[in-house]
């Protein structure tokens, strides 16, 4: 294996990928969108989200003039959607309309819901820190929906359609895969087992599934 140094503005990309928002707003009947890929949980009680934005975005002033915002979580069906509320501000024209996006009311504020996304969590504003070049607007939630096909107090990854998008950089995404859960197993001294027999038998099972197929494929490219 081979390390190499990067920038240190990789640090943003290797910290992703987490699920991909869609931030609505509503400032005296005027509604905006805009896709952020800086989110995180930062307290349990009370709940408290963080949305890192930059301050010169127009979705940063509608949520200090309003003092709530939406986080919206789409699924790999709405990725053109969210790419293209990417590279629109909202002081230009109607965004969610111009994205062909269908909304609801949300139930605690103003901002609108997106229809089509797997999971809604309704903001009230907390808190606007200055972080760097960045705004964190500290969100209090105030409620929370999800599809039952994606979520069940963890998602549920069953289907790719029912999945979050996930945000890697630039133009490209991802969506979230393949679940492993972790079974801890230690030894007589309290060490941890990092391999049962089991699991090593079906990882050398595998290892050799993938040989024979690459020597197939090998063989096949061959003239």
């Amino acid at each position: 294996m081979v390390r190499r140094l990067c920038d240190e503005t990789d640090a943003r990309r290797l910290l992703n990928p987490g699920p991909v928002a869609i931030v609505t707003t509503d400032w005296r009947g005027t509604a905006n969108a805009a896709p952020i890929a800086w989110t995180a949980p930062l307290s349990m009680a009370p709940p408290l989200v963080g949305a890192v934005i930059h301050p010169g975005r127009h979705t940063a002033a509608m949520i200090r003039f309003s003092e709530e915002f939406a986080i919206n979580i789409p699924g790999p069906a709405l990725l053109k959607q969210t790419a293209f509320l990417g590279t629109q501000t909202g002081l230009d024209n109607d965004k969610i309309a111009a994205a062909g996006l269908q909304t609801f009311a949300a139930q605690r504020i103003e901002a609108p819901l997106i229809e089509g996304c797997l999971a809604w969590i309704e903001c009230g504003l907390q808190d606007v820190i200055p972080i760097g070049d960045h705004t964190m607007f500290v969100g209090r939630v105030v409620k929370v929906q999800a599809m039952d096909e994606a979520y069940a107090q963890t998602w549920l990854l069953e289907s790719r359609e029912h999945s979050p998008l996930v945000y890697l950089g630039g133009t490209k995404y991802a969506v979230l895969g393949d679940p492993l859960e972790a079974v801890i197993e230690v030894d007589e001294h309290g060490k941890l087992i990092a391999e049962t027999p089991e699991e090593r038998e079906e990882r050398e099972e595998r290892e050799a599934q993938e040989r024979e197929q690459a020597e197939r494929g090998d063989t096949t490219e061959q003239p």
